[in-house]
């Protein structure tokens, strides 16, 4: 149980006097979204999952958001025009299910993209005459404007997957070869700089990583290391980034990578920590600082468990950037990186994308990274694709989930499991809210616990039953108790009347 420090200086009493009640929100398979009322106890009708007095300092969640993928926008629009603009509400208006306030971009494509494409694809454009957004503006600047129409206050943060090829030493936008690129094989040489055998489907958890990813990381950087590429690079951030204000879409954070450490058949870039420095401090930060000082620099995106390598590039540039991107095997030291690094926050940069079943499983383990990503202190929250068609299938092969699935013959569109369970925390968790107490699923045996001081000092508390068997939980709250029976494979919210 992760027990927080007291402060005096955010000191929050707990009312005691009268019956207090709780809205009680549950989803299961079968139902989703069901309310009812629970009035708090004296006693304890089991050992308590959490206990709370109300001194807990927590800390304090900022953002709950999205990402803007060409895919989305093409599921999107096979839907009529009434229920594309369902959809939109639903997930971006204030007074919406989801309320989602702030969107990941990326230049250039990425794995949802239609293609791959680039912002400027003329080689030895060292002075960006030639850079531009129209594919954007014609494609992911759309669908913005579609969730803008909702929420016009939207904020955005862009990491790119990959650089324009001219700028990689393969002179192509994947990493390894596969059936579903160009690149010829005898390139995947260049990764470890030998024959080794090489694997472009490491990252889709098929097989036996014995605990580590990657299981070797690459000897090289992909990109270019010379001053002229290096520079031209950071420059096309800040390009990036004018363009798009041109357009209306702030820009107020960039992260120099998207998942440095998976060698990717789709648009990818593998870098060294040693590049990874450099570029970051003697181009990306600088240039940041002279034409863009508003947009923060975070680290980014983590997405290994080689926590020694991950704290070898964070201790060099520590004092230089504002927060870390984590996801997938990065979040095994999501408290390690906490203790060690105070002063940065830390996001969940993006949710994990599954294999495209979009069914009741694949919402419980998105319903589990979401307490666990909060829980151990990240303050934003990152879904990747937010609607994608049938079983989410990209071009590069892979199958993804979403929250909303569509039906490529009818039309037609559903809430998956894994939109509830987003929205039994993005609904009733506004920004400004405190995690004050939290449990894993590893913790409690399969009930995940998290509790939540909204600035309206109303509690919440959200529970998860991921088991087959029923669960008669307990929180405490101050001298009284929460007491609940969560069915089998079940989501619950419990906000404070």
């Amino acid at each position: 149980m992760i027990k927080m420090i007291l402060l005096a200086s955010s000191l929050f009493v707990f009312a005691e006097s009268g019956a207090q009640t709780f809205r009680h929100y549950v989803t299961t398979e079968a139902e989703a979204w069901q309310q009812s009322k629970v009035t708090l106890s004296a006693k304890g009708a089991k050992e308590p999952l959490l206990q709370v007095d109300g001194t807990e300092k927590g800390h304090e969640f900022r953002a709950w958001g999205t990402c803007f993928n060409e895919l989305d926008l093409d599921a999107l629009e096979l839907l009529s025009a009434d229920a594309q603009q369902e959809v939109m509400q639903r997930l971006f208006s204030p007074d919406g299910e989801l309320k989602f306030m702030r969107g990941r971009l990326t230049m250039n494509a990425n794995d949802y993209s239609r293609a791959w494409y680039s912002c400027d694809t003329v080689a030895g454009d060292f002075g960006l005459k030639y850079f531009n957004i129209e594919h954007d503006k014609q494609n992911v600047i759309r669908l913005i404007r579609m969730a803008q129409k909702w929420q016009p206050d939207l904020t955005f943060w862009m990491s790119p997957w990959s650089p324009p090829a001219w700028m990689k030493i393969n002179n192509d936008y994947p990493v390894l070869s596969s059936p579903f690129n160009q690149q010829p094989k005898e390139k995947d040489y260049l990764l470890y700089d030998s024959n080794e055998e090489t694997d472009p489907d490491e990252m889709k958890l098929l097989g036996d990583r014995s605990g580590v990813f990657p299981r070797r990381l690459a000897s090289q950087n992909y990109f270019i290391q010379d001053q002229r590429y290096l520079q031209a690079y950071a420059n096309m951030f800040c390009r990036f980034i004018d363009l798009y204000a041109a357009e209306g879409i702030p820009i107020d954070m960039v992260m120099y990578q998207n998942e440095a450490y998976s060698y990717t058949p789709y648009p990818g870039c593998a870098w060294t920590a040693e590049g990874t420095q450099n570029f970051n401090r003697n181009y990306l930060r600088p240039t940041l600082a002279k034409l863009h000082p508003e947009v923060k620099l975070y680290l980014g995106t983590f997405n290994t468990n080689r926590i020694d390598y991950v704290e070898k590039i964070v201790d060099g540039l520590k004092d230089e950037v504002q927060g870390l991107g984590i996801q997938w095997e990065c979040r095994e030291h999501l408290a390690r990186l906490g203790s060690r690094y105070p002063h940065l926050h830390m996001i969940s940069s993006e949710s994990e994308c599954g294999n495209g079943s979009m069914d009741w499983t694949q919402g419980e383990h998105t319903f589990h990274l979401l307490c666990d990503y909060i829980g151990r202190g990240c303050d934003e929250y990152f879904i990747w694709n937010f609607i994608l068609c049938d079983n989410g299938q990209s071009p590069w092969g892979w199958r993804q989930n979403a929250l909303i699935q569509v039906d490529s013959k009818t039309r037609q569109h559903r809430y998956t499991a894994e939109y509830y369970a987003v929205k039994h925390f993005s609904n009733l968790v506004p920004p400004g809210s405190r995690m004050i107490a939290y449990q894993s699923k590893d913790e409690t045996h399969g009930t995940p616990a998290i509790v939540f001081v909204r600035p309206d000092n109303k509690r919440v508390a959200i529970v998860g039953n991921l088991t087959a068997e029923q669960r008669d939980v307990t929180i405490q709250l101050g001298r009284k108790y929460l007491n609940a029976p969560l069915p089998p494979h079940s989501f619950h919210s419990f906000v404070e009347r």
